[in-house]
């Protein structure tokens, strides 16, 4: 077994916060391993001025860091499996999926309790095109503004501007001790979650043996199963931060269950569906469900936006 390893993730907080997390469930399974943790900068952190659907949408946190393991420069990755592509590079795999905090979104918007509370015309931040459309579905008299930075510059900004809400994840806002500021959580029925948000990636080099043998202790099954199936769902679609869609599965014994969705980004039609199948087709499942709704009239919203029309 190795005795030292280099681990890559970027430099927030909340990035540092799930690498150290990481680090020390790793150095429990070996109390001798050292972990250094390699910090980097991706795009996604230099671009903080423009929206992510305009600045490239998904890769954009984790390009540089996949480089530097496909380089040899780290030995293994952390990301936000929210943040990963449909397709992992040739030469890279997904070495372990962890057990998934909280996957919901919540509403930081005191002194209002809930998304029904806040005032018509009410300025909400968010630089997500999926909650963007999702929140206009259920308020279309709410003013979405694009806010883009980490946890803490966002919450910042709520604080020092005129916004009077934001959406975030709930894992990040958890992970990062602030649950206080927690208005209320958004259920399935409000707002479908990101594909693998509240989940954490661990991403390593294919035909690494050593690696992939160490990191498989962290492997949570019912999570990797859900995991499965949302991925299945985005691989189906080819969809990235351009195209307002979600997806969220969990376990129910040998059973599981996905809702999905795709959204106009105004708000204006939104196609969502539920159904379940075998934990053991998890991602055909996932694609199942993408086909239905492409049939149901996805396709044509996809279309659109993908070529900018």
């Amino acid at each position: 077994m190795k005795s030292k390893l280099r681990l890559g993730t970027r430099g927030s907080r909340l990035a540092l916060w799930q690498a150290e997390w990481i680090k020390a469930a790793l150095i429990r399974i070996q109390p001798d391993l050292a972990i250094d943790l390699i910090k980097i900068k991706t795009q996604g952190d230099k671009i903080i001025d423009v929206p992510l659907a305009k600045a490239g949408g998904k890769g954009l946190f984790i390009k540089e860091i996949e480089e530097a393991l496909m380089e040899e420069r780290i030995d293994l990755a952390v990301h936000s499996m929210k943040d990963m592509p449909a397709q992992v590079p040739a030469g890279l795999a997904i070495g372990a999926v962890p057990q998934r905090e909280n996957p919901l979104d919540v509403l930081v918007c005191a002194p209002y309790a809930s998304l029904d509370e806040l005032p018509h015309g009410a300025r909400v931040g968010t630089s997500s095109l999926r909650r963007a459309s999702q929140i206009l579905y259920l308020r279309p008299d709410l003013v979405i503004v694009s806010i883009r930075g980490n946890l803490d510059t966002r919450l910042r900004k709520l604080d020092e501007t005129d916004l009077d809400a934001l959406v975030l994840a709930a894992a990040g806002i958890r992970r990062l001790g602030q649950s206080e500021r927690i208005s209320t959580y958004l259920d399935e029925t409000q707002m479908v979650p990101a594909v693998g948000q509240g989940a954490l990636c661990v991403e390593i080099r294919a035909g690494d043996s050593e690696v992939q043998d160490l990191v498989a202790h962290l492997d949570h099954d019912d999570t990797r199963t859900a995991i499965s199936a949302e991925r299945g769902f985005l691989k189906r679609l080819d969809g990235g931060c351009h195209v307002p869609l979600a997806a969220h599965a969990r376990r129910n014994d040998d059973q599981l269950h996905i809702t999905g969705l795709v959204a106009e980004p105004d708000g204006s039609r939104m196609l969502k569906m539920s159904m379940q199948g075998s934990v053991q087709q998890a991602e055909a499942l996932g694609r199942r469900l993408a086909e239905d709704l492409l049939s149901q009239g996805a396709a044509e919203i996809l279309e659109r936006l993908q070529h900018g029309r």
